[in-house]
């Protein structure tokens, strides 16, 4: 690991793929705040800031990988990804912006461990910290854990087993939950938590508790039939009664339209002085996802409209496919359904909905989903699997009209309008889970509905879905409407896609410790059991 780096990072949002890619980059501030004297209580809304931001990088990522998105006529520097023939210069900022980041994290954990009264501020560092390890994982396996984030006590750390550290997140985040619990009402010996310090739950416990509960939940259901199955299994009882949060997790630090915008839209809409991002002036859905909304696989208006720009006319191709591929909207975002355009947009409803909206972190849907998972697989920890299948698809609606206060838009009935799809497709399994008459075939359904709520704002949790369970169902050597992978594919593998992300060269140069990977198709995560 680098032998300097400042103590925390504030809000640096960073390129998703490499660093030639200005289409992604999304700078707000470089500026990094240093000083040794820096109280914890002041990097915690920093660094769950930086988490938002890491949050929208990995999703532009994931949004390539699984089909959600892809370059339109004319932009070209993508090689590595039409080919997948990821190097160690490769989509570095996943690695680089995440560690970082838990710089942070530790930064809060090593200032606060020996001060009782700034135990809330160490329990939510940890989750934190666990929040960040898992999608570090979940890109590149093998990372350093134990011996990691010491700064120049250990500037070389070894790697240990993703799946170990699988199981450590999981006692890491049990020992903040008990942290919590122990101090909630604690108002006299105590630093509380507030909107200021806290810019994810405003300084609410019980949501803090079940969040953890939510990220352990996506462990144990990840991690399940791994070679640390025995330990999933014992691991399931023992959540806390707090039970899951079962809402978006939003982190907002006070965007606004006027100089500090969501990430988000300047990734997809425009920067702050209006001026149109390359995502928005060049990128656009794919094929196969639009099968999703606009048949053969599923109908879908109402979310096909709430996402998509001019539904069902909205330009869409095939990763890889140079030739042949549309072009964007001219002025328009693909995934902006308001009107007007630069500094006169106006806010909308669906994945793009303003300025000053937060950036998610965990979404309802994707509890819900898996909750479903679980009870499917003999853990029924809230609901049978059915009901919170049939939950995660409203989920998924309550949020794409939900407005950018965060509240339901007057005249939207989400409720209603997840029971019209799911009569519109009533006759399929993938959205009528009754209709599913095998245990594969309720997996098929929970994962493949999980991908649909997830497009274009939970992207990489999709990619590792897949990568788990091969679901949405692709077809090797399909046409566009039948898979996400690129036509300019070199993998060796059936499918035609990567396993994982390589180690950035910066790791190599530094770290003699960090494991040889030759290509990014083979040494899969020992969660990926395809």
């Amino acid at each position: 690991m680098k032998k300097y780096f400042n103590i925390f990072t504030i809000v640096a949002l960073f390129s998703t793929l490499t660093a030639c890619k200005k289409d992604l980059n999304i700078n707000d501030n470089p500026n990094s705040a240093t000083g040794s004297n820096m109280k914890p209580i002041l990097v915690l809304p920093n660094a769950l800031t930086a988490t938002a931001a890491n949050a929208v990088s990995y999703n532009n990522y994931g949004s390539l990988l699984v089909g959600y998105q892809l370059p339109g006529r004319g932009l070209s520097g993508f090689n590595d990804i039409y080919s997948y023939n990821f190097t160690s210069s490769s989509n570095t900022t996943l690695w680089d912006n995440v560690f970082g980041n838990l710089k942070d994290y530790q930064y809060i954990i090593n200032n606060t461990q020996n001060e009782p009264q700034l135990v809330l501020l160490n329990a939510v560092a940890r989750i934190g910290k666990v929040y960040n390890y898992q999608r570090l994982v979940d890109a590149y396996g093998d990372v350093p854990y134990t011996e990691a984030l010491k700064g120049s006590e250990n500037v070389a750390p070894k790697f240990d087993p993703a799946a170990s550290v699988y199981q450590n997140l999981v006692k890491e985040l049990d020992d903040a939950i008990a942290k919590l619990k122990a101090n909630i009402g604690n108002t006299g010996t105590v630093t509380p938590l507030n909107g200021a310090s806290d810019v994810l739950f405003g300084g609410n416990l019980t949501k803090w508790i079940q969040f953890a509960n939510n990220i352990k939940l996506r462990i144990l259901v990840r991690a399940a039939g791994s070679s640390i199955d025995s330990f999933v299994t014992s691991a399931y009882s023992t959540f806390s009664t707090e039970g899951f949060l079962l809402e978006n997790a939003i982190v907002n630090p006070g965007y606004n339209a006027a100089s500090k915008q969501n990430p988000f839209w300047g990734i997809y809409h425009s920067s702050v002085t209006g001026s149109a991002s390359s995502v928005a002036t060049y990128y656009i859905p794919s094929k196969y996802i639009y099968t999703f909304y606009n048949g053969p696989l599923l109908t879908d208006n109402k979310r096909g409209t709430l996402i998509y720009k001019n539904f069902p006319a909205t330009p869409t191709g095939q990763l890889g496919d140079e030739k042949n591929n549309p072009n964007a909207i001219p002025t328009f975002s693909a995934w902006f359904t308001g009107t007007g355009t630069g500094l006169n947009a106006s806010s909308a409803l669906g994945v793009l909905k303003g300025r000053a909206y937060g950036v998610p972190v965990f979404l309802a849907s994707d509890i819900y989903f898996l909750l479903a998972e679980a009870a499917l697989n003999g853990h029924a920890l809230s609901g049978d699997a059915k009901t919170n299948f049939d939950k995660g698809i409203l989920a998924s609606y309550q949020y794409l009209e939900t407005n950018v206060s965060n509240v339901i838009e007057s005249g939207q009935n989400p409720a209603a309008d997840a029971r019209a799809y799911q009569t519109a497709n009533a006759g399929n399994y993938l959205a009528n889970y009754d209709l599913a008459t095998s245990k594969e075939q309720r997996l098929e359904a929970i994962i493949t509905q999980k991908y649909i709520a997830s497009n274009t704002i939970n992207s990489y949790e999709a990619w590792s879905d897949f990568r788990r369970t091969a679901y949405p169902k692709i077809q090797t050597n399909g046409t566009a409407t039948t898979t996400f992978v690129s036509i300019s594919s070199s993998s060796p593998r059936a499918d035609k896609l990567p396993v994982r992300d390589i180690y950035p060269q910066t790791e190599y140069n530094l770290n003699p410790n960090t494991p040889v990977i030759n290509n990014a198709f083979s040494s899969p995560l020992f969660w990926d059991l395809n």
